[in-house]
């Protein structure tokens, strides 16, 4: 079933409006007219003259929506209304109609009727005169649950009670009624018509497709560089969009409600895949996984050695060099004080262990990012190993030094002190014997006995 080709739809605003001057006067039956587009609108309007003027006095009346070097254009001799105006006048009623066929948007604007007699100057205009609006349908989604929608379809035209519409369904009509239910997350399209207005189909509405996923700059990725993705699908009603980023076998991780996706400073832990959904009334649909592999150069390696039990002159032993990087790193080991490398590989076997392999050894990790080494490891002559670094080889040797240093102070202060306190007290005890003999001598008797051969 197709729509009636020779219906007609005009909105008429119910008010007549009457310009007029010393007995010239020209009535517009409607001041406002509402069409749909691409219908066929009708306008019109009486007109009167003073007394006296005869009718084929009239030289020329017609309908003008704009003016050239202050002169009214007539329609029909107007570009943009080839082949869609026709004038219709009637002497004997002094009325005049404008129809117009397929209007457009453009048409939109205040029509103005103006008539003038074979006497120089001798014309009249109807101003204000009659506005125009065309407008198109839209249909409009209302969810009515988890299952329903209804379309119903709209025009900011004042519709006659009641109107009736045709609905079709991927450009084919399908029934016709005041609205249409449709199931939620149909793919079709589906667009409205109003019975009898000659006019086109509203703009069709339909879910989104498949979104689109754009990833700029489209370059190779590097830590620290800004990143934008961008989810696009064509939907109507405009798409709602969601960003998503997933985590291995756990749930989609939510990230964003926005149409981009923007890292202004990308990092080795936003590596993933990242998808997108959009959204409307009608339907739900999710984009294909868009992966990010960032790039960056290998962290500090950890070295590793096995067997990890204490090594015997003759036994091999595998050390094992291990760091994170994208793209993956290649390995290289040297010996501390070697400028030659002594193996390349993340694996470093040495066979038949002595004590010339006693040493620091350390591993490179290199990849076109950039390069890093790893902390030594000290294997001892006797078979045991222990891991440092440069900077704490060098602190253990200062404090060793130190405290060395520190032994030898406190040593020769003890010395020095021990011999100083023995020397004093040699000394005192000299001094004390010779106070003790003088006051010896002090306590010696005054008398002297003489003998000289026993007399008295």
């Amino acid at each position: 079933m197709s729509p009636s080709a020779g219906g007609l739809v005009v909105f008429l605003l119910s008010v007549q409006v009457i310009q007029s001057q010393d007995g010239w006067r020209v009535n517009y039956r409607r001041t406002d007219v509402c069409a749909a587009k691409g219908s066929r609108v009708k306008i019109s309007c009486d007109y009167t003259y003073p007394p006296g003027i005869d009718p084929s006095d009239i030289k020329d009346r017609f309908w003008f929506t704009k003016e050239k070097d202050g002169e009214p254009v007539n329609l029909r001799t107007d570009a943009e209304y080839s082949g869609r105006v026709k004038h219709t006048c009637y002497s004997d009623s002094k009325s005049c109609y404008l129809t117009i066929t397929d209007v457009r948007e453009s048409d939109s604007a205040e029509y103005k009727f103006t008539f003038m007699t074979n006497q120089p100057g001798e014309k009249y205009t109807g101003s204000p005169g009659v506005t125009l609006s065309v407008t198109g349908f839209q249909v409009q989604v209302r969810r009515l649950n988890s299952t329903w929608l209804e379309l119903m379809c709209h025009s900011s035209c004042v519709l006659p009670d009641h109107p009736e519409y045709d609905w079709y369904k991927n450009e084919k009509y399908i029934k016709t009624g005041s609205s249409l239910l449709v199931s939620s997350g149909s793919a079709d399209r589906y667009s409205c018509y109003l019975r009898g207005s000659c006019g086109q189909r509203s703009p069709a509405v339909y879910g989104p497709q498949r979104p689109s996923v754009s990833v700029s700059p489209s370059a190779e990725m590097l830590e620290g560089d800004s990143l934008t993705l961008t989810c696009s699908a064509d939907a109507n009603p405009a798409a709602n969009y969601t960003w998503y980023k997933q985590d291995g076998t756990s749930d989609p991780r939510l990230l964003s409600e926005e149409p981009q996706l923007v890292f202004s400073s990308i990092q080795s832990s936003d590596s993933g895949n990242y998808f997108c959904t959009a959204e409307n009334q009608l339907g739900r649909k999710t984009s294909d996984f868009i992966s990010i592999d960032v790039k960056y150069g290998p962290q500090r390696p950890s070295v590793s050695v096995s067997p990890s039990a204490e090594m015997l002159e003759g036994d091999s032993v595998n050390l094992t060099c291990s760091t994170d990087a994208n793209p993956a790193a290649s390995y290289t080991w040297y010996k501390e004080h070697e400028d030659s490398p002594r193996a390349s590989g993340q694996i470093f076997t040495i066979t038949d262990f002595t004590a010339e392999h006693s040493g620091n050894y350390y591993c490179e990790a290199q990849n076109e990012m950039g390069r890093s080494y790893s902390t030594l490891l000290l294997i001892t002559s006797s078979g045991k190993w222990s891991t440092t670094t440069t900077t704490t080889v060098f602190a253990s040797i200062s404090a060793v030094f130190l405290l060395i240093i520190i032994i030898l102070a406190v040593l020769c202060l003890y010395i020095r002190s021990h011999w100083t306190t023995r020397k004093t007290r040699r000394k005192r005890r000299k001094e004390v014997k010779e106070e003790q003999e003088e006051e010896k001598k002090k306590m010696a008797p005054s008398t002297c006995i003489h003998f000289d051969g026993g007399s008295e």
